[in-house]
């Protein structure tokens, strides 16, 4: 009977675990760097995602999946130099993020600030990073929106710096999604 009651309980939460599905037509994934000459903006797709989280114990799973070869500043010479020289693009075609944890409390309805913590897979090598995010669950809907920095250097990607060109050591990343709320998915 005890065993009977812990399935029972272990089927009930996993009902109540959280899958957001973000949609890539409507999520931004922007970066800023700054340089000693001027600020670079850019852009790179999603070409999927999907975060499960259990709001319960904060355990969460799944992965975002950014397309490195979709990079775009605006300037022809400069993307080939950072697809070619810094990002190797053509070898590491994504960048992805895979979270375990969610600290912080997600309202099932409404804004929510938390901070996910995860492995960020980029130039082939993972790094553990914590994300601030802004979660608003309507409806069957979820917009989240983060700002973070990435420390492309000291990860090791190649310094595109030059005589008196210097680039900042952090990438700026703005990110923007939208996502289709379904429940009962284990993490």
């Amino acid at each position: 009977m005890k065993l009977c009651l812990i399935l029972m309980a272990g089927a009930l939460a996993s009902a109540a675990d959280t899958k957001l599905v973000f949609e890539p037509a409507a999520t931004e994934v922007k970066f800023t760097l700054d340089t000693t000459t001027h600020v670079v903006h850019g852009t790179f797709a999603l070409k999927s995602g999907e975060v499960i989280f259990d709001p319960a114990t904060g355990k969460a799973s799944g992965q975002l999946v950014v397309d490195a070869l979709s990079g775009q500043s605006g300037s022809g010479s400069r993307d080939g130099k950072m697809h070619k020289s810094v990002l190797e693009s053509s070898k590491y075609t994504t960048v992805t993020f895979v979270p375990d944890r969610v600290e912080g409390s997600v309202a099932m309805s409404g804004t929510s600030k938390v901070q996910v913590h995860g492995k960020m897979n980029l130039h082939g090598a993972d790094h553990e990073l914590t994300i601030p995010v802004e979660v608003n669950m309507e409806s069957g809907k979820a917009t989240a929106s983060s700002h973070f920095l990435v420390p492309f250097l000291k990860w090791g990607l190649k310094n595109p710096s030059m005589m008196f060109f210097k680039v900042n050591e952090n990438v700026e990343i703005d990110i923007r999604g939208s996502a289709k709320i379904a429940s009962g998915t284990k993490p």
